[in-house]
């Protein structure tokens, strides 16, 4: 299991490197720590590799929203090549401890995706809901942004001083 790092670290802020071969050792010792640190992570729907302590993060993220935890996905190098509609839900992140500190973002309904999955090969993934929400949040993330710097400044004001009285009373107890 890798650490997550945590807000209001600036390695956070930090873009992901691109990876130039999926199948080289180093990369998939990589997937295997995230996923395994993905499933060791209670309410973790994903991770992206900027997220965790790596030296130098690569571009990827790993994902699985279903209630199993039987659906994994790999996505490497994901690019994000159409969308359309417009929610504006809550979110969350294991980054932004405590991670139940949430606000509504806006993003695409529905997305499709281009990426690399682990064995190398080129996927386009069409996606909705949740999927696609959590797709677009990890994908935020390897660009260097957490969901609050999608946030209004008032809004990313009140979630600053939210996050840092529920710190203190944990930190307290």
């Amino acid at each position: 299991m890798v650490a997550i790092l945590s807000y209001p670290n600036k390695r956070l802020n930090n873009k992901a490197r691109t990876v130039e071969d999926v199948l080289a050792p180093d990369v998939q010792a990589v997937i295997k720590d995230m996923f395994e640190t993905l499933y060791s992570t209670e309410n973790c729907a994903g991770l992206a590799a900027t997220q965790l302590d790596f030296e130098e993060p690569l571009a990827i993220t790993v994902i699985d929203v279903s209630e199993e935890k039987d659906q994994p996905y790999c996505l490497i190098n994901p690019e994000i090549i159409a969308s359309e509609g417009e929610t504006n839900e809550p979110e969350a992140c294991m980054s932004v401890y405590p991670s139940y500190v949430s606000d509504s973002v806006k993003r695409a309904e529905k997305i499709t995706v281009r990426y690399l999955n682990q064995q190398g090969e080129q996927v386009e993934l069409a996606a909705d809901g949740f999927l696609a929400k959590c797709i677009q949040h990890e994908i935020d993330h390897l660009n260097g942004y957490l969901y609050i710097d999608r946030l209004s400044k008032l809004k990313r004001s009140r979630a600053d001083k939210k996050i840092a009285k529920v710190r203190r009373f944990l930190e307290s107890e």
